[in-house]
C-alpha cells in the first residue's frame, strides 16, 4: 500500500492511502516564525545527511523542503545542487564534489511515499533527477499547484499559462509574512546596489513595497542577473557565500507554506493536488515504457464520489508531433495553442528549447484531454 504524507485527516482508496497526518506545528517547523535562523549544511558525502532521511520509514515519516539547481535544469542539463529543508536545518546536496553515488544515496528518499517533498514546480527537477541519476521523484507537494487549487476554491479563474511564480507565491501575504525592520533595512541598502543592474524602469520603493505585503525575494533577482552572464554559475567550487544562501533560500520557506496552505485545501482539492502532482513528476520523463514503472496513479477515493460534485478521472498524455508540425501546434506568437487551452479544461505543456522537442503534454479529467488532443490533432493537419 502506497502513501502519499500531506496533513491532518486520512481517507482510504483501492490499495492507496492518503495519509494527512497532523503534526505539532512548534515541533515540525509549521509554528516557527519566518525569520526563525537554522544552520545550512554543504553535503558531500552521504553521512552527512539524517538517517531519517537516507533511511525512509513508515515509523518515521518526514516532511521536507525540495529543490534543485543546475545548468539548464533537465533531462540534458547538469545537476548541481540539491537543497533539503528540515525543520531545523538545510542540507545542500553537492552533486558537483559528492558525484552520482551522493545523489544516489538520496534515491530511497526521493521515491519514497514516507517522505513528502514540498518543492515549486517539479517538472524539470523531476526530469533532470530521471535522466541523469534513474529517480522518479515521488510523493510530492508542490506548492504551484497547491497555489491554483486554492484559487479555485476561493472563487478566482485562473487564466491559462497564469501559473505562480516562486516570487511571486513568497510575495503573497497569506502564505508569507512580512520580515521585521532589520531586514527593510537591508534589503533598501540592497536595492541600491541593484535597481539600475536588473531594471532601471523598476525603483527601490517599489521593491520595498512588497515587503509589507509578503517576502521580498530580492537576492533571486541578482543570482538571475548573474545567470543570464554566466550560465555556469552553480558549476563553480568552492560554493560562496552567495550561493549558499540562494540555495538555502529556495527552500527556507517551503514548509512554512506548506502548513499555511494545508490549512486552506479541502478534500477535494487535496486529491487533485495529490494526483497532478504525481503527474508533473513524470511529465517529461516520457520513455519507452510509457510511464509503466512510474508508482501507479490512485482512483478517485469513496468519500468524494459519493458527493454531488465528484471528481472526474484525471489523466497524463504524451501527444506526439510529427517532424515539422509544432509550429502549427504553437502558432504565431503561440496563438494556437493558446486557442486550445482556452478551449479545454486542461493543462497543456510542450517541451520547447529544453525538450522534449516532438510532444505535447496534457493533464486534466479524461474528456476534456480527449478534447484537447483531437483539436491539437486538427493543427497539425496539411490544409492546402
Amino acid at each position: 500500500m502506497d502513501i502519499i504524507f500531506i496533513y491532518n485527516k486520512a481517507f482510504d482508496v483501492t490499495g492507496f492511502t492518503i495519509l494527512l497526518i497532523k503534526i505539532d506545528a512548534s515541533k515540525a517547523g509549521g509554528g516557527k516564525p519566518l525569520d526563525h535562523e537554522v544552520p545550512i549544511h554543504v553535503v558531500t558525502e552521504s553521512s552527512q545527511l539524517p538517517a531519517e532521511f537516507l533511511n525512509p520509514s513508515a515509523e518515521k515519516q518526514l516532511i521536507i523542503g525540495f529543490d534543485c539547481e543546475g545548468v539548464d535544469l533537465c533531462r540534458h542539463g547538469t545537476l548541481c545542487i540539491m537543497q533539503l529543508a528540515f525543520p531545523d536545518a538545510i542540507y545542500l546536496v553537492d552533486a558537483v564534489k559528492g558525484g552520482e553515488s551522493l545523489i544516489q544515496a538520496c534515491k530511497p528518499a526521493l521515491e519514497s511515499s514516507h517522505i513528502t517533498k514540498v518543492i515549486h514546480d517539479c517538472k524539470r527537477d523531476s526530469e533532470a533527477l530521471f535522466f541523469q541519476f534513474g529517480i522518479k521523484l515521488h510523493n510530492v507537494v508542490d506548492t504551484q499547484i497547491a497555489y491554483s487549487q486554492i484559487e479555485e476554491q476561493e472563487g478566482r479563474i485562473r487564466l491559462p499559462d497564469d501559473y505562480i511564480s516562486f516570487v511571486g507565491l513568497l510575495a503573497d501575504p497569506r502564505y508569507c509574512a512580512p520580515r521585521h525592520n532589520s531586514y527593510y533595512e537591508e534589503a533598501s541598502d540592497f536595492c541600491k546596489k541593484i535597481e539600475f543592474l536588473y531594471n532601471p524602469l523598476y525603483s527601490c520603493d517599489l521593491y520595498l513595497e512588497d515587503l509589507n505585503a509578503g517576502i521580498s525575494y530580492l537576492e533571486k533577482e541578482e543570482v538571475r542577473v548573474l545567470l543570464r552572464q554566466d550560465p555556469m554559475f552553480w558549476t563553480y567550487r568552492p560554493l560562496s557565500e552567495m550561493m549558499i544562501r540562494a540555495a538555502a533560500d529556495d527552500v527556507r520557506f517551503l514548509l512554512h507554506i506548506y502548513y499555511k496552505m494545508m490549512e486552506k485545501l479541502n478534500q477535494r482539492s487535496l486529491w487533485y493536488l495529490a494526483v497532478r502532482g504525481m503527474f508533473y513528476c513524470r511529465c517529461f520523463c516520457i520513455n519507452e515504457n510509457d510511464y509503466a514503472d512510474w508508482p501507479h496513479i490512485p482512483p478517485i477515493p469513496d468519500n468524494l464520489i459519493i458527493e454531488d460534485t465528484a471528481p472526474e478521472e484525471e489523466i497524463l498524455s504524451a501527444l506526439d508531433v510529427p517532424p515539422g508540425k509544432m509550429g502549427r501546434v504553437i502558432g504565431r506568437r503561440g496563438a494556437s495553442i493558446l486557442s486550445v487551452k482556452e478551449s479545454c479544461n486542461a493543462e497543456i505543456f510542450i517541451g520547447g528549447a529544453k525538450g522534449p522537442p516532438d510532444k505535447v503534454f496534457i493533464v486534466g479529467p479524461v474528456k476534456q484531454v480527449r478534447k484537447a488532443e483531437a483539436m491539437l490533432r486538427g493543427k497539425m493537419l496539411d490544409i492546402y
